[in-house]
Order: C-alpha cells, then structure tokens, then sequence
C-alpha cells in the first residue's frame, strides 16, 4: 500500500510541475565610455528589434544550454510545460509529450516519449529535439545521455503562482515568444485580482483537502493548494503540518473540524484502488460529525486543473473559490 500511495502522490505532483535564469550576456566596451549605437532601421523606416539569441539558460538544478535560435522541434516531459508550450502558440514545436500531457486536445495528437516508468531516449534523438523540458531536475543519467547526442535538457518545478509565472516567462525568452508570455501572465494576474476581490471580504471558511485517503494526507504548508486556499478566502486546516504533502491524524480532523472538504477528482482512477466520490468520503467512519459532511459540502475538483503549475493554476483557484464562496460566483 505505501508504494501505491507514494506512485499516487508522484503522479499528483508529475501531474502536479522555479528557475535561476541567466541571460545569454552581450559583448561590448564600457557603456560609459561608448556612444549608443544608432537602432537599426529597415527601409521602411521602422525599427528592427534587436535578437535575444545567442542566449545561454542555467536552470536551478545546474543544467546549461545554449541556443543560437530559438528550438524548433520541443520534448516537453511534464503536462504543465506542455500546456505553456500550448498557451504562448508553441504546439507546431512540440514534437514529443509525456504520457499525461492530455491538454488541450492538440497536445494528445503528438507523440509520447515518457511516461511514469522512464522515458524513451532513443526516440528523442531521432527525432533531433532542440530542447527537452524536464520536470524538476529530471533524471541524471537520462540528461547526461541527451546532452551528449546534443539535444539541451532544462528542468521546471515551480511551487508556486509567483515561480509559476517566472516559468511561463522564462520559456518565452528561450523559444522566442516573449511578447506572448508576459500577455499570457498579464492575463492570468488580471484573473487573480477579479477573483481574489470577490472574496477578500467574505468570512473565512475552514477547509481541507485530502491528497490521499489510506493514511489520509493532507496539503500542507508550502502546497500549491495551500496557497489557493489562503487566496480563495478560506483558512487551511492542516497549515501548520510538518511538510508540503503530510500524513493528517484523523481525530485532529475531527477537533478542527473543516466547513469545507476537498480532493481531486482524476480522469483515471488508479487500478485497483475505489473510485472516491462525495458519498464515500461521507461513509468514512469518523466522519459523520464534521461540519462539511453534514453541511454536504465535498467537492471533487478536477485533478488535471488543480494540480498542475502551468497556465490553468488561476483556474484552479477559481474552482476552489467557488467551492468555498458559492454564493459570489
């Protein structure tokens, strides 16, 4: 069972996808020293934009790479990425998905180079990939075993809505679809801003959600969730937990007693295991005198939009908002 729970929370968290960037650096006199060089102006009279290529990237998990152009054929290894990738117009690019990259629709007619037990290397190389986005810092000897067939490998694992953003910049400057990128996160602070001053002056609501139900696990502090809550106006049971994802003893839910209770809902239950709904949540023996249970107020969200730290993360506060402050929306 501990290995299914441990295989469950990976997915959750692969499912579920924050980065030192370094600008590829300029070469030039002393600027105090130099006159400004004239912009260069076509025939028409307009101003060309200067290149941000040749660029040089380090990620946070020490992988370099350099691009003299921005890559044209794209392995993303993580759903999250794949929807960036999607967002800022990038899918003619992408030629290589994981397993769970089913967003949008498009993205589920590329072809799959990775899944929870490995990745397909071989398959990478032939297909000459310009860049590998990895979740994370990816797999050592998977990255070394890239790089030397000379395809650059750089890892995103956001943890929260602010790295969140950064991610989705950072992959604009390196495939050349800046402009797109800051609209794309201009957009998705605009959203957050609606929403959270819907809320801002309603009560607080007490709320959990269960990140597995045998031993029950909760989200904690530093949690994707964690932080939705606290923006949805509600108050998150478990925040003073030991870790991001921890183990919740049942009789602390019982004294803190939340008014709201909430899980994902996944597209595909995992084998072997009970498809979870509102009514077995409510069987649960304990269960009965809590609040959010009998008030039945158990909401399964959708597990691909509350789990992933891509473009969609703003929609999954919303979805937690409505749960906790139905009667705004």
């Amino acid at each position: 069972m501990k290995r299914r729970n441990l295989r469950f929370l990976s997915l959750i968290l692969v499912i579920l996808l924050s980065l030192s960037v370094l600008a590829g650096c300029t070469t030039g006199t002393d600027q105090d020293t130099k006159e400004p060089e004239d912009p260069i102006v076509e025939e028409d009279g307009n101003e060309v934009e200067e290149s941000a290529f040749p660029l040089e990237i380090e990620d946070k998990f020490g992988n370099q790479a350099e691009f003299e152009q921005a890559p044209e054929k794209i392995v993303s290894l993580a759903p999250s990425h794949t929807e960036i990738l999607f967002a800022l117009g990038l899918g003619d690019k992408v030629v290589g998905i994981d397993s769970n990259s089913n967003y949008p629709e498009e993205a589920t007619e590329k072809e799959v180079v990775g899944d929870y037990y490995g990745t397909d290397l071989e398959k990478i190389i032939e297909m000459e990939a310009d860049l590998v986005l990895a979740y994370g810092a990816g797999n050592e000897e998977d990255n070394a075993r890239l790089k030397e067939a000379g395809i650059p490998v750089l890892g995103y694992m956001p943890e929260t809505i602010e790295e969140v953003f950064e991610t989705i910049i950072e992959i604009g400057k390196i495939t050349d679809s800046l402009d797109k990128a800051n609209t794309l996160v201009d957009e998705m602070k605009a959203k957050r801003v609606e929403i959270v001053d819907k809320v801002k002056d309603a009560d607080k609501v007490r709320v959990f959600y269960e990140i597995w139900h045998e031993p029950l696990q909760a989200a904690g502090p530093g949690s994707f969730m964690d932080e939705l809550i606290n923006l949805a106006g509600g108050e998150n049971i478990a925040h003073d937990s030991q870790a991001a994802y921890a183990e919740y003893d049942l009789e602390q839910l019982i004294e803190r007693d939340p008014e709201v209770y909430l899980t994902a809902e996944m597209t595909e239950p995992i084998e072997g295991e009970e498809k979870i709904t509102a009514e077995t949540i409510a069987a649960r023996p304990g269960y009965e005198d809590i609040t959010a249970i009998k008030d039945g107020r158990i909401y399964l969200l959708d597990g691909d939009i509350v789990s992933r730290p891509g473009p969609r993360i703003i929609d999954a506060l919303e979805l937690v908002a409505k749960a906790l402050h139905e009667d705004l929306f």
